[in-house]
């Protein structure tokens, strides 16, 4: 498994450890734990991307240790037709999503739920970003 698939599974996992529950959480809607209105999704979002980036942070560190510096070498073509592909795919998903959300929720929710679809879909476009990542790279291998 090349470096950038590693880094590729460690973002997808740190974003289903973080996110996975928050989305679970949000999906049950307001608690009667909500000590002010609107600032308890906040604060739990800003929890939940404190620990996507402690995740990341411990797993750049670990590959960056247990990786030599041989092992890591600059892009190249297939590296950026890779990341090209990906990032293609992705923009289409958060496209999509943003249409949804700016488009059509206002009519139909409001508040914290437009919010929290607007957040669901920028995380939706990075795990269809890691995911073209991964794929693409376990299908060259294979």
């Amino acid at each position: 498994m090349s470096f950038r698939e590693k880094i590729a599974w460690l973002s997808l996992i740190a974003m289903a450890v973080a996110y996975g529950p928050y989305f679970k959480l949000v999906a049950k809607g307001p608690g009667p734990w909500e000590p002010w209105p609107h600032l308890h999704p906040l604060g739990l979002f800003a929890l939940v991307s404190i620990v996507r980036m402690l995740i990341l942070g411990a797993g750049y560190l670990y590959l960056r240790l247990g990786f030599p510096r041989e092992e890591r070498p600059p892009l190249d073509e297939r590296d950026r037709a890779i990341e090209h592909r990906s990032l293609s795919a992705a923009y289409y998903v958060l496209i999509a999503g943003m249409i949804l959300v700016g488009c059509f929720m206002p009519f139909s929710s409001t508040g914290w739920t437009i919010v929290n679809a607007a957040i669901y879909w920028i995380v939706a476009a990075e795990v269809v970003h890691y995911s073209v990542v991964v794929a693409s790279y376990r299908l060259q291998a294979a």
